[in-house]
């Protein structure tokens, strides 16, 4: 199959882009990284376009604060749009998979009408999402970075046009289906991990269970942006409830303006490491005994899996990927959004129940953990039935 997949970053486009051209189909990628980047993601034998302008504007305004970023919102996603309608159109393509927020221009050409038009969704419903963190605003009392009303009719129109939506997880398809979009139109797609680089042996999981029965401080690791939407707040407050308990509270991550204010009230079991190459993260989940992602809502959260590959006891929210990994063989718990006692309670029992902890350390395996290889096989088969109900169609 001819496979144009267009994200305006890496995301998971990269690794898709890759393992798809590995299986045979002819893929080309449009992004705004710049093209030496093709040695670097093993994307040699992909046909790579770069926008490299709007890469380099990204970058520059990444470093403004979110009011103003929005300023330029709407130019930034319709000059992408449009460079990426101009730069397929005239190409035969039988799926052209590319990322919401910046495909309403590529939706819309008339030149792509021969293809089928998916759009990748990485989060809840828009309005969905807009909802959620609008009440996480009135929880912190401060504005936080949240959809536009802009974007939210931009994604919308979207959602309209395009023939098919692929989403990461159940959670982000139920939010479309409650928005009233056609189960049929929806595909679930869950991301893959770099298995060789996360996955650990038995002798790591023989010292983690060494170090939970010795009675050492659990540690308990969150990877991520530090913000409101990731449920800092909730974590943040689990950790004070456990104050008593010999638990250290390690987040690896960015943080977000949002959260200075309650970063800097931390309680003294929390520690704050900051970002890290994603390249250090298996050496953190390798010292590590528990991942908490209390998220308010994720579209999959790819440091799921990254942790669950590292066979790492998960405790997550229910508005993400996580609970389909447990669901699958991964082990760990799940608790509603908002409850930061029941995340408490579960640290709590993991530090009185040991034995138990140490047990689900020592036997996990992780055959669920998909590969990117593994997604690109799903895609695959996703695309070929995609083209075949076209068809069909309309041969109608």
């Amino acid at each position: 199959m001819r496979i144009a997949i267009v994200a305006h970053g890496r995301f998971h486009a990269f690794d898709l882009a890759r393992e798809l051209r590995a299986l045979g189909h002819d893929v080309t990628l449009l992004s705004n990284y710049p093209a030496w980047v093709r040695s670097r993601f093993g994307l040699e034998q992909v046909d790579y376009r770069p926008l490299v302008a709007h890469g380099a504007s990204e970058r520059v305004l990444s470093r403004l604060v979110p009011a103003r970023r929005q300023l330029f919102e709407q130019a930034r996603h319709e000059w992408f749009g449009r460079w990426a309608a101009r730069t397929l159109g005239g190409g035969h393509w039988d799926v052209v998979h590319c990322w919401s927020g910046v495909s309403e221009e590529i939706l819309r050409s008339p030149e792509l009408n021969g293809a089928v038009r998916v759009l990748m969704r990485g989060s809840a419903h828009i309005r969905e999402q807009s909802e959620l963190l609008e009440a996480e605003e009135q929880r912190l009392g401060m504005s936080i970075e949240r959809p536009s009303p802009w974007m939210v009719a931009r994604e919308e129109r979207e959602y309209a046009l395009a023939d098919r939506i692929v989403v990461l997880s159940t959670f982000a398809r139920t939010t479309f289906e409650r928005r009233g979009v056609t189960a049929s139109r929806l595909s679930v797609l869950p991301l893959g991990v770099d298995t060789a680089a996360f996955g650990v042996d038995a002798e790591v999981r023989e010292r983690r269970a060494a170090r939970v029965l010795e009675g050492r401080p659990l540690r308990v690791v969150y990877a991520g942006a530090l913000s409101a939407q990731k449920g800092l707040l909730d974590l943040l407050e689990a950790a004070r409830r456990c104050a008593d308990l010999p638990l250290v509270f390690e987040l690896v991550g960015a943080a977000l303006p949002e959260m200075a204010g309650p970063l800097a009230a931390r309680p003294g079991n929390v520690v704050v490491t900051g970002a890290v190459d994603q390249g250090a993260l298996p050496a953190v989940y390798a010292v590590a005994d528990l991942f908490v992602f209390p998220t308010i809502q994720d579209g999959f959260g790819m440091v799921l899996s990254q942790a669950a590959a590292a066979g790492l006891p998960i405790l997550c929210s229910t508005n993400c990927a996580g609970p389909e990994l447990i669901a699958a063989g991964a082990p760990g718990w799940v608790v509603p959004i908002r409850r930061p006692d029941l995340l408490a309670d579960r640290l709590r029992w993991c530090h009185e129940h040991r034995p138990a902890l140490a047990e689900m350390v020592r036997t996990t395996f992780v055959p669920h953990v998909r590969s990117w290889r593994d997604v690109a096989e799903d895609f695959a088969g996703h695309a070929r039935e995609w083209v075949s109900a076209m068809r069909r169609e309309r041969s109608a």
